[in-house]
């Protein structure tokens, strides 16, 4: 059928340059179909029905409730809910993606908060070639890596989640410069936080709710991906790997890292790469997998336009549960590049 680009087919509500509000149209005569833009968050999946119908808490929610009705929501939805998974998931990436810029963290008990910058820092060096274009960053979360890889080379950088709630906050970020989470103390109790950043009106970052495993540009666009710690979260882990592929131009890199923390809700058994049996050649071990899809000559299924750069083993990556509880893991780190 050919490739065909979105229109704008309505802008609903505006703020400055950007469309807060409105819908995209596929250009093809015979599709015509629509997808919404909701708080300045393209929503671009192919089966958008189904995205809605699964995100639809996270759209009615917002982020507009008082601390004191946030709380007594999370009261009277109780543990296990989806709004409490929901709270849980912003506190944890929240904390790490934000918290440095918190006065109020500056001497507290417990891990301090930082890991996805500290792998940032560790792991950008590596990559000897130069950025030159379009970046995409693969699972943003609340987008703090997006706005550091355009600090970092001034460049367009465009954040990609499935997770509605996340992107909401990441944009709150460009739009007022402040960032917002509930940042859970013990069992229901939560503390809301608001913190300043200099993030505001980045003109060079966007976040859009996309699909990793179904990325809607064409081949060859962009100039750099990140992935961290999204392998081990998706459906399909060898796909995800042939999409940032497929549209990387050629020459460009690309990091992934993951603590390989399989887990059947996420995947399933038969997508692992490695975690399961250790009767097979590589004994269960994903990072033997992993390292041989990019080997050539090597696994049948190797994946022949990228090639390893480096790697590196074991660097720290920790999640804060509560002030009592943090998640530590220990991540691998593989940088790869585009063949010409």
């Amino acid at each position: 059928m050919g490739d065909y680009q979105l229109e704008i087919g309505s802008v609903l509500t505006k703020k400055k340059d950007r469309v807060v509000e409105g819908i995209l149209i596929c250009s093809n005569p015979e599709c015509r179909c629509e997808y919404p833009i909701i708080d300045g968050i393209p929503i671009i999946v192919a089966d958008i029905r189904e995205f809605v119908r699964q995100s639809a808490f996270s759209i009615v929610k917002r982020n507009n409730s008082s601390e004191e009705i946030e709380s007594l929501l999370g009261d009277c939805m109780g543990p296990g809910s989806m709004y409490d998974s929901i709270r849980q998931y912003l506190s944890s990436y929240g904390y790490d993606h934000y918290g440095d810029l918190d006065p109020d963290e500056c001497g507290q008990p417990g891990v301090r908060p930082g890991s996805a910058l500290h792998l940032l820092s560790e792991t950008l060096p590596g990559m000897m070639q130069p950025i030159d274009g379009p970046i995409l960053d693969l699972g943003c979360s609340v987008g703090r890596t997006s706005f550091e890889l355009s600090r970092n080379f001034n460049g367009l950088v465009l954040g990609i989640d499935l997770n509605l709630t996340m992107l909401q906050a990441a944009v709150k970020v460009l739009e007022t410069g402040i960032f917002t989470y509930p940042k859970r103390m013990l069992g229901l109790a939560y503390d809301r936080k608001m913190i300043k950043t200099d993030f505001m009106d980045d003109e060079n970052v966007d976040f859009w709710a996309c699909d990793v495993l179904n990325l809607p540009f064409p081949d060859a666009l962009f100039s750099f991906g990140l992935s961290f710690n999204l392998l081990d979260c998706v459906g399909d882990p060898y796909l995800h790997l042939q999409e940032i592929e497929r549209v990387l131009k050629s020459g460009a890199g690309a990091i992934i890292s993951t603590p390989y923390d399989w887990s059947p809700n996420a995947s399933p058994v038969e997508r692992w790469l490695g975690g399961h049996s250790q009767r097979s050649e590589a004994k269960g071990k994903s990072e033997i997998v992993l390292r041989s899809l990019f080997a050539k000559g090597g696994n049948p299924h190797a994946i022949k336009n990228l090639e390893l750069v480096f790697e590196k083993e074991n660097l720290p990556w920790t999640v804060r549960v509560h002030h009592r509880s943090y998640m530590n893991y220990s991540v691998h780190v593989m940088g790869l590049r585009k063949s010409l």
